[in-house]
């Protein structure tokens, strides 16, 4: 059974979000995708990436 992640690189949001990782690492560091650092490395909660999606789905701006 394969495990599911709850924390996510900015390779695999990216990859998850079918966005480019310049993209998303912007995107990251504009405080649009919440995330956090650990060390000089992003990661991302997946919980945090599904709010922030369906936030997107209702229509509400992100920053």
């Amino acid at each position: 059974m394969k495990m599911e992640r709850e924390i996510m690189t900015v390779s695999q949001v990216a990859d998850y979000l079918q966005l480019s990782e310049m993209t998303t690492y912007k995107l990251v560091q504009k405080g649009t995708i919440p995330a956090f650092k650990i060390g000089s490395h992003w990661r991302v909660k997946k919980e945090d990436l599904h709010e922030c999606i369906e936030q997107l789905k209702k229509g509400e701006r992100l920053k």
